[in-house]
């Protein structure tokens, strides 16, 4: 299991020990500044860092970006969750007995309904995408769904659009 340790380094920021389920020992360090150091280190030394790499702010928020998937999401992953605080983003495969298929956004009233909004659209076949569809936007089975919202917000979207409830 993955194992994440946090220490506050004053006048510093904060330590992230990350041990991976590889075995792998990641150390990162926020700094108050924005900076963030990335530190790997040898598995047959876990005091020995092997590698280290430092990216300014807009750097590490894309490299988040892209190690959550919001830049690409695996086509073997059907569903991932990425948090913030209280938000969640979540991929979901509408399936094809799902009782939205066919419906839109706006006929099922997702956003007034659950509170939670879908922010794309990706395709099913072409992974053609839709970035912030509109209430005409329909629900089509095989497309995957970009939810955002309170996770409880984001499970009542789910149902109404599988099962037509919430």
């Amino acid at each position: 299991m993955i194992s994440i340790r946090e220490t506050d380094l004053p006048g510093i920021g904060k330590k992230f020990q990350v041990d991976s389920r590889s075995g792998d020992k990641l150390v990162i360090i926020v700094h108050d500044d924005g900076k963030r150091e990335m530190h790997h280190f040898d598995d047959s030394d876990p005091e020995d860092s092997i590698s280290m790499v430092t990216l300014d702010d807009s750097e590490a928020r894309r490299v988040g970006a892209i190690l959550g998937g919001m830049v690409y999401m695996p086509k073997a992953l059907e569903s991932v969750d990425v948090a913030f605080d209280e938000m969640v983003i979540e991929w979901f495969k509408v399936e094809p007995e799902a009782k939205g298929v066919g419906k839109t956004i706006g006929d099922l009233h997702i956003r007034k309904r659950t509170g939670a909004a879908i922010i794309a659209v990706i395709m099913k076949g072409d992974q053609a995408k839709v970035i912030n569809p509109g209430p005409e936007q329909c629900i089509n089975k095989g497309a995957t769904l970009v939810v955002l919202g309170e996770r409880g917000q984001v499970k009542a979207c789910k149902r109404l659009i599988n099962d037509g409830s919430m």
